[in-house]
């Protein structure tokens, strides 16, 4: 099969293609490297320099003639989605439909893996875990821009029979994971900690997220593309973990004992996040396997390699 795999030098879509180009499957890799690494570049995929919203990424799409694309690249930053929310939409919206135009155009394209985000779309649900049936909330301009490129995806089925699926993620982590991005808060503890640098904890550390290991995330990718199921999942391990237990296991696995230092609380900070995950067992038949412990210690294993 012939695959475009946006943001492909980024921390999470580098590991899919990989993947992709593991099981030989043919992938053009587009990256304007603004947060991904050359670095994490598979030698053996094509590569394309470029942001998603150029007419040089929708020419090479067009003319790669993609089965399948799997849209990763985004702007991910929430804060900026608030300070400069045009920005934000001309990527995560305007990028995504001129690269599905693109890709129609190109005359075989069939199937969309999207990069959802299941901890902006339901906002402060009061259902934990938040199943999919509950309404989406908009919270941030990010979350908005998000969403409405899943609206964007249904529309694309209704007109042209797009097969697509949503993935939406709750917080990602692990190996190749920047200093960028949501679940920002592992990488950023583990940097320091490898430093020797104290690490600040916003609040009394018990806001929970539902940490999700990155390999775990990529085979959810690999399955999206066999599945008969249309619409959007939750890629979750739904279970919660507080900021003082990500601390605490990122600390033991290297051998720090100096506890963290604490700071006020970020304002609009949600307390709780967890994403049911049945739903991903039943249409994609997937399940997270590696927990948060483990994943924490190949993590570490990982920056210690490669800091």
């Amino acid at each position: 099969m012939r695959l475009v795999v946006t943001g492909g030098a980024g921390f999470i879509a580098s590991q899919i293609a990989d993947a992709y180009l593991a099981l030989g499957h043919e992938v053009l890799i587009v990256d304007n490297l603004s947060t991904g690494d050359r670095k994490n570049l598979n030698p053996k995929a094509r590569f394309l320099e470029a942001d998603i919203r150029s007419e040089a990424a929708a020419s090479a799409v067009e003319a790669f003639k993609p089965e399948a694309l799997n849209l990763h690249a985004a702007q991910i930053d929430v804060r900026k989605s608030v300070t400069d929310p045009r920005f934000d939409a001309d990527t995560n919206v305007g990028g995504t439909l001129s690269l599905l135009e693109a890709g129609r155009r190109g005359g075989a394209l069939q199937r969309v893996v999207y990069a959802a985000s299941g901890g902006s779309m339901y906002g402060d649900s009061l259902v934990m875990p938040t199943p999919e049936t509950e309404p989406p909330a908009g919270v941030s301009p990010y979350g908005v821009s998000k969403f409405a490129a899943e609206l964007y995806l249904s529309c694309w089925r209704a007109m042209y029979g797009l097969h697509y699926v949503a993935l939406r993620y709750a917080n990602v982590y692990g190996p190749r994971q920047n200093l960028h991005g949501e679940a920002g808060v592992v990488a950023i503890f583990a940097e320091r900690l490898l430093r020797g640098d104290p690490c600040t904890i916003y609040g009394d550390g018990g806001q929970t997220r539902d940490f999700v290991y990155v390999g775990d995330v990529v085979d959810a990718n690999v399955k999206a593309l066999t599945t008969s199921f249309c619409g959007g999942v939750n890629i979750a391990t739904s279970t919660e973990t507080d900021v003082n237990r990500v601390y605490e296991l990122l600390a033991k696995n290297l051998g720090v004992s100096t506890p963290a230092k604490y700071g006020p609380e970020r304002m609009g900070e949600q307390r709780r996040s967890v994403l049911a995950n049945s739903k991903a067992k039943q249409v994609l038949g997937w399940a997270p396997q590696v927990d948060v412990e483990r994943g924490m210690a190949q993590t570490v294993g990982w920056y210690r390699e490669n800091r």
